[in-house]
């Protein structure tokens, strides 16, 4: 395949750093936008960038095959008014300044990828949500706020960004540009040996704490790392593909069933349950929100399936078994 110039913004948390990789090993030019660029030997490239105003990050989003935005202030964290502002404005502030970025460019990006998240979906525990699932707040899964961040995140996305007077005339006299192609990548849960919540529940279920979680009931959507890598190198390329897509495995679990599974592939025979009461406790002290647990997301990837993307990891079993044994390769002897 041809090496492309990719920009990877918000690229130095768990999914930045692997899909980094990922590309480079490809063959891919990659830059990333970062608050704290540091010098790197793996020949991905480190720019400045305070993600919400325009600078001489800029100018190399033109020409770039592709934009990929990660950034955005992690969730895991109680839902206070500072912190609630800073999750809104890290998301939507990066989003809009890149699309400003792109619209100035003269030779514009084929697609953005944006992030977003599968939680736009309504708490649900009978209907499989695809792309024309239902989206909204449901009272009884306190994710109103949740909402309010995934919808505003991807309007920021969908919004059309002018150009100055300067940049119109610079255009006329050059080709027409094509129109870069938008896709808002709604995130489940991905499971990685390096980071996410693989590590978090795999050291739980060590300690004999890998129960079900609340009632048990809600469904889980998750993704293998690996497919996720796939499934955004799959996007770049499909031309026929914008929109919301769902980044999820095809068959999403139950609590329980995902915690059994966890137990199954660490060799351990019993987990102790935690009571809703207790996941509140536990969310204050570790500032948290239950939400992230407690809430149904069945969520299945409707048009990834429709567009003949396959996945190595359709089922939790084979995925968990799969990461156990790269985490025990990856170990310190």
């Amino acid at each position: 395949m041809n090496p492309r110039r990719i920009i990877l913004a918000g690229g130095s948390g768990f999914l930045g750093n692997a899909l980094a990789k990922h590309l480079w090993e490809r063959g891919d030019e990659v830059i990333v936008f970062t608050r704290q660029p540091r010098g790197r030997s793996d020949g991905v490239k480190e720019i400045a960038w305070d993600a919400r105003t325009l600078g001489n990050w800029a100018q190399s989003v033109d020409g770039a095959d592709a934009v990929i935005n990660l950034a955005g202030r992690s969730v895991d964290c109680r839902y206070n008014a500072k912190n609630r502002r800073d999750i809104i404005a890290s998301r939507v502030d990066s989003t809009r300044v890149l699309g400003e970025a792109i619209a100035r460019a003269q030779q514009p990006p084929r697609v953005w990828l944006n992030a977003s998240s599968a939680t736009i979906y309504k708490h649900t525990f009978d209907t499989p949500m695809d792309e024309s699932g239902a989206t909204g707040a449901t009272p009884e899964a306190h994710d109103a706020f949740s909402i309010e961040v995934i919808k505003q995140w991807e309007q920021a996305l969908n919004a059309e960004y002018g150009m100055r007077s300067t940049d119109v005339r610079r255009r006329l006299l050059t080709s027409s540009p094509t129109k870069t192609r938008k896709v808002a990548l709604r995130i489940s849960l991905v499971l990685g040996v390096e980071g996410g919540v693989f590590p978090v529940l795999r050291r739980l279920t060590k300690f004999g704490l890998g129960g079900r979680m609340g009632s048990g009931r809600q469904f889980v959507s998750w993704i293998h790392l690996a497919d996720f890598l796939r499934a955004v190198d799959w996007l770049i390329e499909d031309e026929n593909i914008s929109g919301a897509v769902n980044l999820a495995a095809p068959n999403p679990l139950p609590n329980v069933e995902m915690m059994r599974l966890f137990r199954e592939a660490g060799g351990v025979p019993f987990g102790l349950p935690a009571t809703e009461a207790m996941l509140e406790v536990g969310a204050f002290f570790l500032r948290t929100e239950t939400e992230l647990i407690l809430k149904s997301r069945r969520v299945v990837p409707g048009r990834l399936l429709a567009a003949g993307f396959t996945f190595q990891f359709p089922e939790l079993r084979g995925a968990l078994k799969n990461l156990a044994a790269a985490g025990s390769e990856n170990r310190p002897d």
